[in-house]
């Protein structure tokens, strides 16, 4: 009890801010906003993982925002979600605009289950309406982790910084064995063929990346080609009887 009074006297004492990114990584700390936001983060990744722990059979689009959706590849993202939920994919974006809200609206006329991981933002992000099931996440790293957590294989559409970001992270924990072995399609043949030539042509060339781990995406145009190749390397699934051997 003198524990629990004194920590709630520390957080009265200490000036506390909003919790978002930019406070947490800032130099100008107390303590207290060190326990707060530690919590919060926790509390992130506890939301995702509890509501999201149904989902066995998930493939997770990202994207960019900014495409309308009279664009080729809001189309496109549409199409793959659509096609996803056809072959019993659940279906979850970042769940915002633009391609996450064209995959997440595939789904949903697909006939599957279309999820969204949010972001709270100082200018708010707008949930698109094409979502069943959602967390709002303090933290893009929080959201990272779940948008990766449940998923058996990931779709990458055209996208920014962010896309960038979450596709090299994506191909780095698979490189080093951090994520089990997942398969991930770039969809959009032109829009990856610049990235393609970099990898090959000053990565490889400089030994910085192998040969081999251009082999860790497909870059297709095409659903169903993206669809076969995700079901090629899933692995067989586990029956109840061999799951459980181990526990006698």
């Amino acid at each position: 009890m003198k524990l629990s009074r004194n920590f709630f006297t520390l957080l009265k004492k200490c000036k506390m801010v909003y919790s978002n990114d930019q406070n947490f990584f800032s130099t100008e700390r107390t303590l207290a906003d060190e326990i707060r936001d530690s919590h919060k983060a926790l509390s992130d990744l506890w939301q995702g993982v509890t509501l999201f722990s149904h989902v066995k059979n998930c493939v997770t689009v990202y994207g960019s925002a900014r495409f309308k959706e009279d664009h080729v590849y809001y189309n496109l993202a549409r199409s793959i979600g659509k096609a996803l939920a056809q072959n019993g994919f659940a279906v979850m974006t970042g769940g915002g605009p633009g391609v996450m809200e064209a995959a997440n609206r595939g789904a949903k006329e697909g006939g599957g289950l279309s999820l969204g991981c949010n972001i709270k933002l100082p200018f708010e992000q707008k949930l698109n309406p094409y979502i069943d099931e959602k967390v709002e996440f303090e933290f893009f790293f929080t959201r990272k982790v779940i948008l990766r957590k449940n998923s058996v294989a990931y779709v990458l559409m055209p996208g920014g910084f962010g896309t960038m970001d979450e596709i090299f992270e994506v191909l780095t924990l698979l490189q080093t064995g951090k994520l089990p072995s997942r398969p991930v399609v770039c969809m959009g043949v032109a829009y990856w063929k610049h990235l393609g030539n970099f990898l090959r042509e000053t990565m490889i060339e400089s030994g910085t990346i192998s040969v081999g781990d251009l082999d860790l995406a497909l870059v297709t145009d095409d659903p169903e080609e993206a669809i076969d190749h995700i079901r090629s390397k899933l692995p067989q699934p586990i029956s109840a009887q061999h799951e459980l051997a181990d526990m006698y």
